[in-house]
C-alpha cells in the first residue's frame, strides 16, 4: 500500500514519496507524466474557513516526488465551476488576498519551528518565505526569494500545478528520511480556505508544529553545495547637473558549510534592483521605521527576529550601508546562517566605505536561537559598530551591543489554545565621551505574556527604556520611559447574522511613565465594532482617549512648536475597506479629534483597479487638516503604482510619489526579467524633482537627480 492517510505519527496524516529516474518530469503545469501515480495524494481537505471541520467544498489532489536533485510538488485543484476561478496577479510575492492560490510549507528539519512557505496561484505567480516563528506576516520572511520554478494550467476540470524545487535552495539535515509538509488551499470567490492538516483555526499554516509529514526520503543531497552569482551593473547617474557613468563588477558566492548551514560573500555589493521606500509624513516627533529591501541582509533574515512585538530592535540591517536614505558603499559583506542541531544562528560582517564626512565603518553582528521544549526558545544576541579611522572620537557611534530573549510558546494550553511568555533584556556600550553611564541609562528590558487565538485575544506587557539606549545597529524611537500595556478583545462568529464572518470588541490601555515615575502617557483605546463580512468586505470604529504630557517642545511643522504642557485629547477613527477580489476595490480611513493645542482631521484613500490579469493600478492619498495655536496647515501626500506583468517572469513596476512637506516629487520604474530562476536582468530609472509651487498639479517641477541602471546577474550552481 502506497499511502494511507491513517499511517500517521501522533494521529497526523503522512503521505510517502518515491524517487524517481533524472529528467522525468516535463515542468508544463500538466500531471500527465506516469511518475505522478507512483505515489498517492494527499486529498481530504478540510475547511479552515468558512465552515470549520467540514470537508473543503471543492476536491484537491497533491503528490509529491523527488530524484536526486529536486522534490517535485503536484497539485490538482478541482474547480467546479472554473470560470470563477480568481487570478490578477502574476507579480511574485504579490499579495494573494486577490486571488485563488495554493500553499503549501516543508519542515526541513523536523523541528516543528522553522522551514519553507510557498504559494502560486492560477496565473502562475510564485511566493516564497522562511518561517521564522514570532508574530510577522504569518510568522513568515516573505522577502526571501529562493531559486525554484512552478508552471501553472488551467484546465476544464480547475486548475494544475507543477513544482520543482532543488535540494541546493533548501537546508535540511540529510539524515532525516522524514520532513513535515502542509497544504492549503484559498478558493478566493467562496472566501474559503481548507487544510490538509490541522484545519482548526487557531493553528496557522506557517506552524509547523501542526503540519503533516512527508516519508520515505532517501539519500538527498546538495551536490558540491556552491553557488556563485556575479554581476555585472552600470549606471548613469546625474546629480546637480554633473553626469557620472558608474561601471561595477562584484559578485555574491555561497557554501555550505553543511547541509543545514550556509556561508555567504558578498562584493563590491550592489542594490541598483532595490525598490525606494513607501514616502510617509511624519508629525510625530520621534522616527520613522523603513523595511529593508536589499537582497543580501534578507536572505536568512528570520534568524536575526528579536522577541517579537516588543518594540526593541537591536538589530537594524538598514543601519549598514545608509545613513539618512543616503546610500554608503560596501565593499564587503559575509554572512553565516542556518541550523546545527537545536541551535539556529546568524552572523554578518560587513565593512563600508568613507563618503563624505563619513569614515569607512566595520559591522559585525552574531545571532544563536537555542530551541528547547516543543515550541520554545533561548536567544542571544551580539552587534559592533567600529570606525575604521585611527583618529579619536572619529565616530560617536563606535558600540558594543548585548542582548538575550527567552520565549516559552505552547499550542496545547487547555488542549487546543495558544498561549506565549517572552521576555528581554539589551544593553550597550557607552557613546564616545560619556563613560559615566549606568546599565540602567543604556539598556532595554521588558516582558510579555498573549493568549493570541481566534475568539478571545488577549495580553500584556511591561517594559523600560534607558534614557540614552541608543543600539548604533539597531533601531529605536523612544527613550526613558516605563510601560505597561494590556489588552482584550472578543471576536465572536455569529452563525445567526449570514452577512458577517467575525465580529471584534476590544480595548487597550497603555500607561507610560518617565524612569522617576512621573507620568508621560495614558491611553484607552475601545473598538465598540469591527465587522468582517463573508464577502471580505470589512468595517470598523475605534475611540481614542489620550492624556500625555510632553516633556520637551518640539518643531512639528515650518515655524509652528508645540510646548511643554499636559494635553487631553480624544479622537474618532473609522476604517472601511473592500474585498480585495473585486477588479475595483478600495480602502478609506476617516480620523477627527483634539490634537496636542489644537485639532487634526486625516484621511487616507486607496484605489486598485485590476482590468485583467497582469495589470494593476493602484492610487493612494492621505490628507492631514491640523489647526495648532491658531494656524492652519495641510499635508498631502499622493502616490501611484502602476504595474505590468505579460508574465509571471517579467515584470514592469513604477510609482510615482509626491508630498508637499518636502515638496519632492519622485518617479521610480524598473523592468525586471527572469532570464532562469536566479538569474535576472533589471532595468531601473529614478528621477527626482524638486516642485516650485505648492500644488503638485501646477507641474512647476525642477530635476535634482536622475539615474539609470542597468543590471545583471547569473547564478550559477555546483
Amino acid at each position: 500500500m502506497l499511502f494511507s492517510q491513517n499511517d500517521s505519527d501522533n494521529g497526523k496524516r503522512a503521505i510517502i514519496t518515491k524517487q524517481i529516474s533524472k529528467g522525468k518530469i516535463q515542468l508544463d503545469g500538466l500531471l500527465n507524466e506516469p511518475e505522478w501515480k507512483m505515489v498517492s495524494p494527499a486529498t481530504d481537505f478540510i475547511q479552515r474557513d468558512p465552515d470549520e471541520g467540514s470537508p473543503s467544498s471543492e476536491k484537491t489532489e497533491v503528490y509529491v516526488i523527488y530524484d536526486e536533485e529536486n522534490l517535485y510538488v503536484g497539485g490538482m485543484l478541482f474547480d467546479s465551476n472554473p470560470d470563477g476561478i480568481l487570478a490578477y496577479q502574476k507579480r511574485r510575492d504579490q499579495s494573494l488576498r486577490t486571488d485563488d492560490r495554493f500553499m503549501w510549507i516543508l519542515d526541513t528539519f523536523l523541528d516543528g519551528r522553522t522551514g519553507y512557505f510557498f504559494e502560486v496561484n492560477p496565473a502562475g505567480l510564485m511566493g516564497d518565505g522562511l518561517i521564522i516563528g514570532g508574530d510577522s506576516y504569518w510568522g513568515t520572511n516573505k522577502d526571501w526569494n529562493g531559486i525554484w520554478d512552478a508552471r501553472v494550467v488551467v484546465v476544464p476540470e480547475g486548475w494544475s500545478v507543477e513544482v520543482v524545487i532543488p535540494f541546493r535552495t533548501l537546508n535540511f539535515d540529510p539524515n532525516l528520511d522524514t520532513w513535515g509538509i502542509n497544504f492549503q488551499r484559498t478558493i478566493r470567490r467562496k472566501n474559503e480556505d481548507a487544510k490538509w492538516e490541522g484545519f482548526e483555526r487557531n493553528k496557522k499554516l506557517t506552524q509547523p508544529i501542526h503540519a503533516g509529514y512527508i516519508k520515505g526520503l532517501k539519500n538527498l543531497t546538495q551536490g558540491n553545495g556552491i553557488e556563485f552569482k556575479p554581476y555585472l551593473s552600470t549606471k548613469l547617474q546625474e546629480m546637480d547637473l554633473e553626469k557620472d557613468n558608474l561601471n561595477d563588477l562584484g559578485f555574491d558566492i555561497s557554501m555550505n558549510i553543511t547541509s543545514g548551514l550556509k556561508a555567504s560573500i558578498t562584493y563590491n555589493t550592489d542594490f541598483a534592483e532595490a525598490e525606494v521606500d513607501q514616502r510617509r509624513v511624519n508629525l510625530t516627533r520621534f522616527p520613522m521605521r523603513y523595511a529593508e529591501k536589499r537582497g543580501f541582509f534578507l536572505e536568512g533574515a528570520g534568524v536575526y527576529s528579536f522577541s517579537p512585538r516588543n518594540g526593541v530592535s537591536p538589530f537594524f540591517s538598514r543601519r549598514i550601508g545608509l545613513s539618512e536614505g543616503e546610500q554608503i558603499p560596501i565593499n564587503y559583506g559575509g554572512r553565516l546562517s542556518g541550523q546545527v542541531g537545536n541551535y539556529e544562528i546568524g552572523v554578518i560582517q560587513a565593512q563600508t566605505s568613507s563618503k563624505g564626512d563619513m569614515s569607512g565603518e566595520n559591522f559585525t553582528v552574531a545571532r544563536v536561537k537555542r530551541a528547547f521544549l516543543k515550541q520554545s526558545y533561548l536567544g542571544l544576541v551580539y552587534t559592533d559598530r567600529s570606525s575604521r579611522t585611527m583618529k579619536p572620537d572619529s565616530n560617536e557611534l563606535d558600540q558594543s551591543l548585548y542582548g538575550a530573549d527567552l520565549e516559552l510558546k505552547t499550542s496545547e494550553f487547555m488542549g487546543d489554545k495558544n498561549l506565549q511568555f517572552q521576555t528581554f533584556f539589551v544593553y550597550h556600550t557607552a557613546p564616545n565621551g560619556t563613560p559615566n553611564l549606568n546599565i540602567s541609562d543604556l539598556s532595554v528590558r521588558g516582558l510579555r505574556l498573549t493568549y493570541p487565538n481566534d475568539i478571545i485575544r488577549t495580553h500584556v506587557s511591561y517594559r523600560e527604556f534607558g534614557d540614552n539606549f541608543d543600539p548604533a545597529v539597531g533601531f529605536n524611537r523612544r527613550n526613558g520611559f516605563k510601560r505597561i500595556q494590556p489588552s482584550f478583545s472578543y471576536h465572536p462568529r455569529p452563525d445567526k447574522f449570514e452577512l458577517i464572518r467575525q465580529l471584534e470588541f476590544g480595548i487597550q490601555y497603555e500607561y507610560m511613565t518617565d524612569l522617576d515615575n512621573n507620568m508621560l502617557k495614558k491611553e484607552t483605546t475601545i473598538t465598540p465594532f469591527n465587522i468582517r463580512f463573508e464577502s471580505q468586505d470589512e468595517v470598523g470604529l475605534k475611540i481614542v482617549s489620550l492624556i500625555e504630557y510632553l516633556d520637551k517642545p518640539f518643531l512639528i511643522y515650518e515655524d509652528i512648536t508645540v510646548p511643554v504642557n499636559e494635553y487631553t485629547s480624544e479622537e474618532i477613527q473609522f476604517k472601511f475597506e473592500t474585498s480585495e477580489k473585486r477588479m475595483l476595490s478600495t480602502e478609506l480611513e476617516y480620523q477627527t479629534g483634539d490634537f496636542w493645542t489644537g485639532e487634526k482631521q486625516t484621511i487616507k484613500t486607496q484605489l486598485s483597479v485590476k482590468p485583467f490579469s497582469g495589470f494593476n493600478i493602484q492610487t493612494e492619498y492621505e490628507k492631514n487638516q491640523v489647526t495648532l495655536n491658531g494656524k492652519n496647515f495641510n499635508t498631502e501626500l499622493y502616490n501611484f503604482e502602476l504595474g505590468i506583468y505579460p508574465t509571471p517572469r517579467t515584470a514592469i513596476f513604477s510609482n510615482v510619489q509626491y508630498d508637499n512637506v518636502s515638496n519632492a516629487v519622485g518617479l521610480f520604474a524598473k523592468l525586471q526579467h527572469t532570464i532562469r530562476p536566479g538569474s535576472d536582468f533589471y532595468l531601473v530609472y529614478t528621477h527626482n524633482w524638486i516642485s516650485n509651487s505648492n500644488q503638485i498639479f501646477d507641474f512647476d517641477l525642477m530635476t535634482i537627480s536622475k539615474v539609470t541602471s542597468l543590471k545583471i546577474n547569473y547564478t550559477l550552481r555546483f
